[in-house]
């Protein structure tokens, strides 16, 4: 797997947008992709996870606002983040799974990005 460079990070008001992407300098096909996040004081979680066969999975806290996509030909991860809430504010990161498997071992075991922040005023 290669380098990951976040994009896309700013600040808003909530009830705002922002998309963020993530380039990779080259990924497998089948490989699992997500973005995570960190806010101060609090452990990474993770935002939302898309496989190669388009299937997606989200955390409860952003279902129906956030949006994961990948286009495997520009080797790029998107999160579209709609209604953002003061909440949302954190470092995201995207990840690449060490292989297909979506679960947080690979993850843990592939690629990260540097991060890009995210912040949300009320």
């Amino acid at each position: 797997q290669g380098q990951l460079v976040e994009s896309g990070g700013g600040s808003v008001q909530a009830g705002g947008s922002l998309k963020l992407s993530c380039q990779a300098s080259k990924f497998t096909y089948s490989t699992c992709m997500a973005w995570f996040r960190q806010a101060p004081g609090k452990e990474r979680e993770g935002v939302a996870t898309i496989r190669s066969d388009g299937w997606t999975n989200y955390a409860d806290s952003v279902k129906g606002r956030f949006t994961i996509s990948r286009d495997n030909a520009a080797n790029t991860l998107y999160l579209q983040m709609n209604s953002l809430k003061p909440e949302d504010t954190a470092m995201y990161y995207c990840a690449l799974s060490s292989g297909a498997s979506c679960s947080i071992i690979a993850f843990l075991s592939g690629n990260w990005g540097q991060g890009t922040q995210v912040t949300v005023s009320s």
